[in-house]
């Protein structure tokens, strides 16, 4: 896939032990995968499963998708960033987002509020860390008071990637942060962001081209072609009506407002057969992956070949066993 590399997004609920999870990761480093990531919500930290992943790892890079500013500190966040860029040998790169109302507020107990603000200052506390390891930063939001970092700071630190989706939250990523996780995207939608993207790096007197952009696709490569798309139309269909109002008017945005209208609403019924039922195919097809090998291994290639994508993160439909997971994890290493 010409330059193109292929990342590994790990689902830690659905592994019962840690033990099951580095396995994956081990199988994903063996098969050539360039980097693992993984969510935090409500389940294991990812720190502590981080750390573990990369002791038990040699050269697959480590990364998180994401850690929220609201659920840890800015100096915090630099502080976790470098310790797992020196237990991992320099292989780290954190990953920042502004999650979501639902979980800031229901899990964190914390107020959403001015989230591209918090993020940016967020984004400038760790800058200063690095830069320097003393923060004295007077924001709207943080007001730090100058205190050290207690330990060296490596002459190349871990890069930051910010996983948004709107117009104004990809500018700013492209403006201040080294990388970008799109996900829920058809390809032309990610054509079109891009182009926020870059107009961002160039406001930031920077080079868009230096902007690690690893969109997420969700894949199920089976030879049971049947289960892998009704897994797919499953996962597309919440993700779009349940999960938080940020996937679904990004889809509306990017032209199914019937579509993801339709599924919403029979998500108020908590009809999750009827969801799936009101996901046509053609769409299904445009924000995920799903089918024999040979059709997930061309799907995943389009998304490949968008201009300034340089990695496809391969992630997994729920109810997705863990040896469907590592059967379509081998499937992609083909393009490898």
């Amino acid at each position: 896939m010409s330059n193109v590399t292929l990342d590994l997004l790990l689902t830690p609920t659905d592994h019962d032990a840690i033990e099951s999870a580095v396995e994956q990761v081990e199988l994903g480093e063996e098969l050539g995968f360039e980097r693992v990531s993984m969510g935090e919500v409500t389940g294991r930290d990812a720190v502590s499963t981080l750390a573990v992943i990369a002791d038990r790892t040699e050269h697959i890079g480590i990364s998180n998708d994401v850690f929220s500013p609201y659920s840890r500190t800015p100096s915090l966040l630099a502080q976790t960033a470098l310790t797992l860029h020196e237990i991992s040998g320099g292989r780290y790169r954190l990953g920042l987002g502004t999650s979501s109302p639902n979980v800031v507020e229901g899990w964190h107990g914390v107020g959403f509020e001015r989230p591209l603000r918090r993020l940016r200052e967020t984004i400038d506390i760790v800058n200063a860390v690095y830069e320097g390891g003393r923060t004295n930063y007077d924001g709207e939001l943080f007001e730090l008071g100058g205190l050290q970092y207690d330990h060296s700071v490596p002459e190349n630190p871990p890069g930051i990637d910010v996983a948004v989706l709107g117009p104004k939250a990809v500018e700013l990523t492209g403006r201040f942060a080294d990388g970008w996780v799109p996900q829920m995207f058809t390809t032309e939608g990610l054509a079109d962001r891009m182009v926020d993207l870059r107009r961002g790096a160039e406001l930031g007197d920077r080079d868009s081209k230096t902007l690690r952009v690893a969109p997420v696709l969700r894949c199920c490569a089976l030879s049971d072609r049947e289960r892998a798309r009704s897994l797919a139309r499953r996962t597309v269909a919440f993700l779009i009506g349940a999960y938080g109002p940020y996937y679904r008017q990004s889809v509306k945005e990017q032209g199914f407002e019937e579509v993801a209208d339709a599924i919403h609403e029979a998500w108020q019924d908590r009809d999750t057969e009827e969801m799936a039922a009101r996901l046509p195919d053609e769409v299904l097809d445009e924000f995920a992956a799903a089918g024999t090998p040979e059709e997930v291994r061309e799907r995943v290639q389009e998304f490949a070949a968008v201009e300034g994508v340089d990695s496809v993160r391969v992630g997994f439909q729920f109810g997705q066993t863990i040896e469907e997971q590592n059967e379509t994890m081998r499937a992609l290493s083909e393009l490898l």
